[in-house]
């Protein structure tokens, strides 16, 4: 039987190459961001993409900075597909910014977005698991949530808070046949940060969408992407000294 699987965030970066993935290997799928055209383009090419499989692919327009709506827009999806086996909740912004040096509505916007945005999205997800006997979450934080790095304060607080979210929920619904996902992204070359590719151990979007594929399939609880040579260092994140940071600060 066919699973079915809704991702925010999915016009562009890591959320869009989740979906062609997903695609590929047989899910239906909900895709949600803001821009609707570049969610039909996706929609397009998806089903082009897989044109005797059967695939179903549904849009919706989801602002996650509007919590207040994303419950109603999601469960509208939800309710249009079925029953929905997987929710990847991946809407995110990342913008450098300066402690005390202006940037304090800029901080506040990434906060929105990663943090509140996403809390609105695990609710709505849950509340559909709980209707419908389970599900798996699956949350896309970052290896920032473990490092404190300069001129990246707000981002790293919103992932860490993310991160402790998700781990949190995980505990208390660990008896509601909801499993839960933190997937932990280095480096992936995607419109979020420029000229990200210039940073160490960068991968494609693509090459990402794969990892955390097979780390939800395998229903892994965290997964580091890519997993080499992340996963040899994570012993390290928190404890790099200052010094490493001095000319970003």
């Amino acid at each position: 039987m066919r699973k079915t699987v809704v991702i925010t965030g999915a016009s562009s970066g890591i959320g869009r190459a989740l979906a062609l993935e997903f695609a590929a290997q047989g899910y239906d799928l909900g895709v949600a961001a803001r821009r609707l055209p570049a969610l039909e383009a996706l929609r397009d090419e998806l089903l082009a993409a897989n044109p005797d499989s059967g695939l179903r692919v549904l849009t919706a327009v989801l602002d996650v900075d509007d919590d207040a709506n994303v419950g109603p827009v999601l469960h509208g999806l939800f309710g249009a597909l079925g029953k929905v086996d997987i929710v990847v909740v991946n809407a995110g912004v990342n913008d450098f910014t300066a402690v005390g040096r202006g940037t304090f509505a800029k901080e506040k916007q990434l906060l929105q977005t990663n943090l509140i945005g996403a809390i609105a999205t695990v609710n709505a997800a849950v509340e559909h698991f709980l209707t419908c006997g389970g599900g798996q979450l699956v949350g896309i934080s970052s290896l920032a949530s473990l490092q404190a790095i300069p001129k990246q304060a707000a981002y790293c607080a919103s992932k860490a808070a993310l991160s402790m979210y998700l781990d949190a929920a995980r505990i208390e619904l660990k008896h509601k046949n909801i499993r839960i996902t933190k997937i932990l992204p280095g480096f992936v070359k995607t419109e979020i940060m420029h000229n990200v590719g210039k940073y160490p151990f960068a991968v494609s979007a693509g090459q990402a969408a794969q990892q955390i594929v097979s780390a939800v399939q395998k229903g892994k609880r965290r997964a580091v992407v890519p997993a080499f040579p992340w996963c040899l260092l994570l012993p390290l994140f928190g404890h790099f000294p200052d010094a490493l940071f001095r000319r970003r600060g």
